[in-house]
This record gives structure tokens, sequence and C-alpha cells, in this order.
């Protein structure tokens, strides 16, 4: 999972070192969550009829190459390719490991989860810092990349992590039984706020504190370490916390904590200490939002894990290209300062899905299904 997160922040890393404009780089992400998109949906469906230790090393495999060969040339639509591809790596990782996860772990599985997405940040924090303090050098470091999740791949092949009886239902039953499923849609939408938030933010944060608050560009990317520090730091210690408490009032309370933080942060001028801390306390105000509504979905659908997954993980790259392209059309029509108001009002809205509906979901959780019982055909929905 760490090697997860070096893929998905390394098109902004090297940009810079590449030469790429900002179009080339927005055609870079678009490809990504592309190969994203199908990917997870396609290894979340595998994942609960085919050993999960071998869907991760063919993704460890795809990454592993895909990495090796991102710009060894400087063609540009070959690369662009290669990007889509990497993209398919990172969903063949976030459509099975989370399973393999919620199946090995019956107990504190928000914990496993959550420590499972620490690391993610903590490949998004270790590229960030490499990027200020050392510049260059950044294709030797993909190169050792490829070469470690290449070791992974040969790890996870022979493991016996994940080898389970396997999912006798097909996929048509499992889709035709989701789609009669309310909560699932909940949860997506929930995971598009969620990861729109935390991913626009990301891409964000060393604009406004440049352009809005005056500080320069190292003390910038200083912000931005600030708010990955925050997301690393909330997933650890709120994954230790979610086997104590209600899932979906965490989640709640993680909603209204983020409005409130984001609002602050935007709109209130503070001190840099102020700003340091607020920086900090809203990275963890969306550090667990993902992964307690992953645990969540992985809760209420024991025998189909993967395919519920799958499908609330395609939050990721709809929130990571609708919120954006939002942000960008708000600043176009008023100004930066009044675009950033959709964090708070993405934040809000979340909040107010949840208390809509919250109570479905709290009953949900308390009425699962018994593992191994039969999948309703659409017939019988």
């Amino acid at each position: 999972m760490f090697f997860l997160g070096v893929g998905t922040v390394i098109i902004g890393a090297a940009a810079g070192s590449i030469g790429l404009s900002p179009y080339q780089t927005g055609l870079l992400v678009s490809a990504q969550n592309v190969g994203f998109m199908g990917a997870v949906l396609v290894a979340g469906a595998l994942a609960d009829g085919m050993d999960k230790a071998r869907l991760m090393s063919a993704g460890s495999l795809v990454l592993a190459v895909s990495f090796f060969f991102y710009y060894v040339w400087p063609a540009y639509a070959l690369n662009l390719a290669i990007m889509a591809v990497i993209g398919a790596g990172i969903g063949i990782y976030e459509g099975t490991a989370d399973a393999m996860l919620l199946g090995l772990h019956s107990r504190r599985q928000g914990l496993h989860v959550s420590v499972n997405h620490f690391f993610v940040t903590f490949g998004c924090l270790g590229t960030t810092l490499y990027l200020i303090f050392l510049q260059t050098g950044w294709r030797r470091s993909m190169v050792q990349s490829a070469a470690i999740v290449l070791a992974l791949a040969a790890l996870f092949l022979f493991s016996r992590a994940g080898r389970g009886a396997a999912d006798t239902t097909t996929l048509r039953q499992r889709i035709a039984f989701l789609k009669t499923q309310g909560v699932l849609a909940v949860l997506l939408v929930l995971a598009v706020f969620g990861c729109g938030i935390e991913l626009g933010l990301t891409g964000l944060l060393t604009g406004f504190l440049m352009e809005l608050r005056g500080y320069g560009q190292a003390a910038s990317k200083i912000g931005l370490v600030l708010f990955l520090a925050g997301i690393a730091a909330g997933r650890v210690v709120l994954g230790f916390v979610s086997g104590r408490a209600s899932l979906p009032a965490m989640v709640t309370g993680l909603f209204a904590a983020a409005a409130a933080c984001s609002s602050v942060l935007f709109f209130v001028r503070l001190p840099l200490v102020g700003t340091a801390v607020m920086l900090l306390l809203m990275g963890m105000a969306v550090s667990s939002l993902f992964p307690l509504l992953i645990t969540m979905a992985g809760r209420l659908f024991k025998d189909m894990s993967g395919t519920a997954l799958g499908i609330v993980k395609l939050g990721v790259p709809i929130g990571g290209i609708v919120i954006p392209f939002a942000l960008s059309m708000a600043t176009r029509a008023w100004s930066f300062q009044i675009s950033l108001g959709i964090f708070p009002v993405l934040a809000a809205a979340g909040l107010t899905l949840l208390l809509a509906s919250g109570r479905m979901i709290r009953q949900r959780l308390g009425d699962e299904r018994p593992a191994g019982a039969a999948v309703p055909t659409s017939a019988e929905s």
C-alpha cells in the first residue's frame, strides 16, 4: 500500500522534472483514473470468487512493470498509456487488499483497514518529502520501487493468505442483489464526498497557501506535509477507536469536523501556528472517512465484500475527477477564494446525508446476513 501512495502522487511529484504542462499533467491524472475505475470493479468482483493472494500478485506485477517503464522514453502518448496501466495496478490493489483483510480479520476490522490506508498516505508523504529535499533522481526511485513491488509479486504468488472457499454465486447474481441495496448507493455518494475533499485538498493546499496566505514554495509544501501527516496520524488513532464506537456515528462526526475545519482554514485568516494546527486537524478530520466507509460496506456485504468494496471505491476516481473540475469551473466563474467553499459544502452534504440515512445504516449493521447465506437472485429480490 506504500507503493500505492507512490503511484498516486508520482504524476505531480515528477511533473516539474519531466517538463509537463498543466494540460499534460491533467490528462495523465485522467488516464490514471480511467485505468483505476475499470480495474477496481473487475478486481473486486474477482476477489469474491478467486484467490485474493494471486490477484495481489497480479496487481504487483502490473505496478512493477508500469513503474519501471514510466518515462523511460519521452513519447507522451506512450506514457499516457503507461499511466493508465499504473492506474489499473492501483485499482487491482484497491479492489483486493481490503477484501482480503476483512476476510482474514473478524475483529477490529476498522483498525486493520485504517492502518492499511495509513501506508497509502505514508507513500504520498514520503514522495512529497522526497520532492522537497532531493528534487532530482525521481527515475531512480521509480526503478527501485519497481524492483521492490516485483519482489512483492513473487511473495503474494506463494502466499497462502486470502485462500478460502470460493464464492459459489455468479457475478450476475451479486450485481442483481447489490442493485436492490440503497445503502450501497449511500456509501458510494459518501465516498465521493470524502475522497473529493481529501484529493481536492491534496491538490490545492499549496496553491491556497501561496496565493491567498502569502507563504513561499517551501512553506506551502511543508503545509501539505502537515495535512498528510494529519491524515496518517488520524488513520492510526481513529483506527484504534473504531473498534469501540459506532461506525456511522464516527463518520458523522468526521464529516462535521471536516465542515468546521475547512470553514475556519479557508475563510478565517490565522497566524502561522494557527494555520499549522488547522492543517493537522483538517487532515485528521478527513483521514478515516474512506477507510470507515469501506469497513461498513465490508460488514454489510460479508458474502460479496469484494464486489461491494469495488463499487464503493469508485468514489476515489469520481471524487478525484468531479470535485477538481467543479473547483476549476467555480474559480473561473467567481474566484479562487469563493471556490474553496466547495469543501465545507461537501462536508455538510455528507453530514446531512448521514443524518438522513444513519438509522437505516445502523439497522443494517445490526441485521447482517449470516455468512454463507444464499444471495437472492433478481427475481427473489
